[in-house]
């Protein structure tokens, strides 16, 4: 008995219910299961005619090997990982840029997700790789991770790492060129009060975010108020109560840098909750540029990181990792632009 046997071989959904099996081909094909076996196998010992046969009635009944079958078969499982906290924009937009690099490889993608809360799933994506590394997928790319290092038997990409020292490749936006742009900007425009709405602390692109709102403060001569930051955590609830607490102050600020998309349409919401038009009373930047943005009303101006590419590269780099390019470059930064729309705006004099 071969592996595919040993490993039961079914493969996709049959018609009738129930999942195709390597019996059931060969019932349908009128041949033994070992010669099933060695047209997947492509072994010796089978005619050209009967191969074609085989293979044949395999289309027609949409069998496939199982992933277990093929990993001990092959030490191949010819499948790539994605993991992600939740599926959010971001990570969709990361998922959609990596099904563009798959297309044409060879290889299959699935994506897994910890379902919720990552402070509530601290390390999961260890628990997930030592379930799936080697006998469902051949390397993984981890966005937006919340540890700093994993080893397993096959490589391991991160997009927008966490802190800390890693050996991981790494795929991420310029962070802290993009922060200083859309603070630039509120400046530009004439705000000195600008709150922000902080990520999540533990990764790398919230504080490199953060370091460029003070950046950019210090570069116009602004001493930062401490008062102004409030922690967001890139979550929409956790913005909601920064949003609500920045615009409760009794200065509260002209415009808001909110850490990603999803806690700037937080901010929107709850500006107009409490009366402030947008940007007549406040101006709201985000960091993302994800689709969302460009449909909230008013339209989000943001910084753009490109997504959508940052997961295309890190399935590229994958790839090439298992195909043992060592020279391949493993720390990626893409550049990042702000694309400004209509929540932003000059301070209302009423105000100042």
């Amino acid at each position: 008995m071969d592996l595919d046997q040993q490993a039961g071989a079914t493969g996709l959904p049959a018609p009738g219910g129930g999942r195709v099996t390597m019996q059931q081909v060969a019932a349908e094909a009128g041949v033994s299961v070992s010669t099933v076996s060695k047209v997947l196998n492509g072994r010796y010992g089978v005619s050209p005619a009967t191969s074609e046969h085989v293979m044949g009635v395999i289309t027609r009944l949409g069998y496939e090997a199982s992933l277990v079958a093929r990993s001990l078969r092959n030490r191949r499982t010819n499948v790539i990982g994605v993991l992600v906290a939740d599926f959010e924009p971001f990570s969709t937009e990361v998922l959609k840029g990596a099904a563009d690099a798959i297309r044409g490889s060879g290889f299959e993608l699935v994506a897994y997700s910890a379902g919720g809360r990552v402070d509530e799933h601290v390390g999961w994506e260890r628990r997930y790789l030592s379930r799936v590394m080697g006998t469902l997928v051949d390397g993984a790319v981890l966005v937006t991770p919340t540890v700093t290092d994993v080893q397993y038997d096959g490589p391991v990409v991160a997009v927008d790492p966490h802190t800390g020292r890693s050996s991981l490749p790494t795929v991420a936006g310029d962070n802290l060129q993009g922060a200083r742009l859309g603070v630039d900007h509120l400046l530009g425009l004439g705000h000195t009060r600008i709150g922000m709405v902080t990520g999540r602390p533990d990764l790398v692109s919230a504080q490199l975010r953060e370091r460029g709102y003070r950046e950019a403060h210090a570069a116009a001569g602004l001493v930062v108020d401490e008062d102004l930051l409030a922690l967001g955590a890139f979550e929409a609830e956790q913005a909601r109560v920064a949003a609500h607490h920045l615009l409760s102050l009794p200065d509260p600020p002209t415009a808001v840098f909110a850490a990603n998309d999803r806690s700037a349409l937080a901010v929107l919401e709850v500006a107009a909750e409490r009366g402030l038009e947008v940007p007549g009373d406040l101006s709201v930047i985000g960091f993302d540029n994800v689709p969302e943005s460009a449909l909230s009303d008013p339209p989000l101006t943001t910084v753009e990181q490109p997504i959508r590419r940052m997961g295309h590269d890190a399935v590229a780099l994958l790839l090439s990792l298992l195909d043992g390019d060592e020279a391949a470059a493993t720390q990626l930064t893409l550049p990042t632009t702000l694309v400004t729309r209509r929540s932003t705006a000059a301070p209302s004099t009423s105000r100042d």
